[in-house]
C-alpha cells in the first residue's frame, strides 16, 4: 500500500510539472531567455516561404495600430526591439515572430496553432491586443516592462522590474519611442509620458566590465575650491611653474554629508 501511494504522488507532481513550468514560462518569459531549449520543448520552426518586405511590415503594423487605437511608433519601437521586423524570428524560449508572442499568450487571445504565429497579420494583431491590456491596465512605461518580463514580475517588483534584460529592454523601446515624439528621454517630460523614469544605467544594465571596480561619484557632492595660499601668479596658467615644489591651483573638496 505504501508503495501505491507513492507512486500516486509520483505521478501527480509528473502530471502537474509541466503544466507549472508552461505557466511561469508564460508569465516571464525574459527569466529563461538566455538558456537553451529543451528536448522536451521543441522550439517552433519557421516556415520556408517568402517574407515580406520590411515596408510592407510596417504598413502592417500602422493599420493594426490604428485598428486598436494604440500609438504606431510605440508598437514600432517594440517590434523592432523584438524582432527588427523579422516575421520568421524564434527566441530560444519559443516565442514567435514579429511581436515575439508566446504560444501561452497566444491561445489566451483565440490563437491556438504555433504556425499561426508565423503569419505577420495574426502575429501583429496578437501582440498589439495584448500589449493594449497591458497599456489600460499599467500605463506606457509599465506595460514595455511587462510585455518583456511578465505581469507577475511588476507586481514582485513593486512596479519597475529590475531584470537586467528588461531594463535594457524597456530603454531600448522608450528611447526610441520618445526620440519619434521629439521627447528627451531623460527629460521630466518623458518621465510623465511613461510614468517611469529612463537612465542612461538602464541601456548597459547587467554588462560586466573588464574587471576593475568604478567608484561612481556624484558630482552634486563635491566643490571647486580655490586655495587662499595660491598668488596671482600661480592662478595665471601661462605663467604657473611645475616642479617639485609648486602647488595645485585648484582641488575638490568632499561637501559635508547632508543631515
Amino acid at each position: 500500500m505504501r508503495w501505491f501511494l507513492s507512486g500516486i504522488v509520483l505521478v501527480v507532481v509528473a502530471s502537474f510539472a509541466p503544466t507549472l513550468a508552461l505557466a511561469d514560462l508564460a508569465e516571464a518569459k525574459v527569466l529563461v531567455k538566455s538558456e537553451p531549449a529543451t528536448e522536451s520543448r521543441a522550439l517552433p520552426t519557421p516556415p520556408n516561404g517568402p517574407v515580406p518586405s520590411r515596408k510592407a511590415l510596417k504598413a502592417l503594423v500602422e493599420r493594426t495600430a490604428k485598428r486598436y487605437g494604440v500609438e504606431i511608433d510605440l508598437v514600432d519601437a517594440l517590434v523592432i526591439a523584438e524582432s527588427g521586423y523579422d516575421p520568421h524570428a524564434v527566441s530560444p524560449v519559443g516565442a514567435v515572430g514579429l511581436m515575439q508572442v508566446m504560444p501561452e499568450t497566444a491561445a489566451d487571445y483565440g490563437v491556438n496553432s504555433i504556425d499561426a504565429l508565423f503569419d505577420p497579420q495574426t502575429n501583429v494583431r496578437t501582440g498589439v491586443r495584448h500589449f493594449k491590456r497591458l497599456l489600460g491596465r499599467f500605463g506606457i512605461g509599465k506595460a514595455v516592462m511587462a510585455y518583456n518580463a511578465g505581469e507577475g514580475a511588476l507586481s514582485r517588483h513593486n512596479g519597475f522590474v529590475t531584470y537586467p534584460e528588461t531594463q535594457r529592454y524597456t530603454h531600448r523601446v522608450l528611447s526610441h519611442y520618445l526620440r519619434k515624439k521629439g521627447v528627451a528621454p531623460y527629460s521630466l517630460e518623458a518621465r510623465k509620458l511613461t510614468g517611469v523614469t529612463l537612465t542612461p544605467a538602464m541601456a548597459t544594465a547587467g554588462a560586466r566590465t573588464s574587471g576593475r571596480v568604478v567608484r561612481q561619484i556624484d558630482p552634486s557632492r563635491l566643490r571647486l575650491r580655490i586655495r587662499p595660499t595660491l598668488s596671482e601668479r600661480a592662478l595665471d596658467p601661462g605663467l604657473h611653474s611645475s616642479g617639485p615644489n609648486s602647488k595645485p591651483m585648484f582641488e575638490l573638496q568632499h561637501l559635508k554629508p547632508r543631515n
